[in-house]
């Protein structure tokens, strides 16, 4: 394992090496790719969204049904500050590597589709959207645009065009059940890759922090790019400590030096 004790240009190089030596690369992402473009994380000390309100009160599907009104006053902020942001050098310099083909898979955690917004192309939303809702009365789903931001303009709750139920964010609430048919591909990727990157995640929240385990015991290699430790460091062949957003363009550069692009 190649940890920050050696110099950080010394670690983006040893990662270079081994993205352009692997034939499938996945890259895990979580909130950390999106702080930079302004959208508050979950878990920070102090400033995460989970420090100021219990997630099983404002963020269940048992609050969805019974109190949707605290559910859509809790997640208003959150949906204010996505609809404003844009991807930043991380989601671009992901979707670099995935256009020139040394990045297979992107699996996110995060609901912002940031990541299709910056170009990449095979995004994984594990967590499901904020780009579409469901009605919970007759199942039609639509896209958010326009409905999204009369919601964050007037706090006016969504409401079905047909039936006038309310319609829920196609994003995964506590006590809710992953998009199985997103989550199968996700397993998939991490058992035939040979090399994953997880960037901007403790690897906190089950069953996404498995992903990185499953890759490793079908012999990939793990570059684990975080401010903070994971539980999986200890596996890690190299971690670099740092700015996502600062890490994945140089990383990207350094890739990409000599490539011929098409």
């Amino acid at each position: 394992m190649s940890t920050t004790l050696e110099p950080l240009n010394t670690l983006i190089t040893q990662t270079s090496g081994l993205i352009r030596q692997a034939k499938c690369v996945v890259a895990l992402t979580g909130a950390g790719v999106s702080t930079p473009s302004g959208i508050p994380d979950f878990r920070s000390q102090g400033s995460g969204l989970w420090t100021k309100y219990l997630p099983m009160e404002v963020a269940s599907l048992s609050t969805f049904r019974t109190n949707p009104e605290l559910f859509y006053t809790w997640l208003h902020p959150l949906a204010s500050h996505m609809l404003l942001a844009k991807p930043n050098a991380a989601h671009h310099a992901l979707a670099d590597l995935e256009h020139e083909g040394f990045l297979q898979t992107i699996i996110t955690q995060n609901i912002d589709a940031l990541h299709r917004r910056g170009g990449a192309r095979h995004v994984l939303e594990i967590h499901g959207t904020l780009n579409t809702l469901t009605c919970v009365g007759c199942f039609r789903q639509y896209a958010s645009d326009g409905i999204i931001e009369d919601y964050i303009d007037n706090m006016t709750i969504p409401r079905c065009r047909v039936c006038n139920a309310i319609l829920k964010p196609d994003v995964i609430l506590y006590e809710e059940q992953l998009p199985m048919r997103i989550w199968l591909q996700a397993e998939e990727a991490c058992k035939t890759c040979d090399l994953m990157l997880v960037a901007g995640t403790s690897l906190e929240v089950m069953p996404s922090a498995r992903l990185p385990v499953d890759a490793l015991e079908h012999g990939a290699k793990l570059v684990i790019i975080n401010h903070t430790p994971t539980y999986v460091d200890v596996r890690a062949d190299v971690i670099l400590r740092g700015d996502v957003a600062q890490i994945l363009p140089q990383l990207t550069s350094e890739v990409l030096r000599g490539t011929i692009r098409q």
